[in-house]
């Protein structure tokens, strides 16, 4: 899979047949006395903590972005908890209100960035 001068390919060749292996999942071309070790490591199926089963090589980037119990900050209190429980309770936490230091009004946490704009 890569370009090789004329004068060395059918050493290079050779070379390949022997010693290297085109992965049957990724297409990765790998040592064939690594091949075992990189299937176990990258390719086998591991169940993340939301129950959906995945090759492990993806389980980090799906914690990190799309697993539905992947930790995130409240945007109002800075509370941390699962994802798929976020909305609601920014709906709750967003509603709360807290008085603002210039008028003195009670103001709806949601609201409380775009208050200065009408404020007085």
């Amino acid at each position: 899979k890569k370009d090789i001068p004329a004068v060395n390919f059918i050493i290079h060749e050779i070379h390949c047949r022997r010693n290297i292996e085109i992965c049957p999942y990724c297409s990765d071309s790998i040592p064939k006395s690594e091949m075992k070790n990189h299937i176990e490591s990258e390719h086998v199926q591991v169940t993340c903590k939301c129950r959906m089963k995945m090759e492990n090589s993806l389980l980090k980037d799906h914690e990190a972005s799309s697993c539905p119990l992947r930790p995130v900050l409240c945007q109002f209190c800075d509370i941390q908890l699962a994802f798929n429980k976020l909305q609601e309770h920014e709906l709750y936490c967003g509603a709360r209100t807290e008085p603002c230091g210039r008028c003195g009004r009670n103001v709806l946490l949601k609201e409380l960035k775009e208050h200065p704009r009408v404020c007085g």
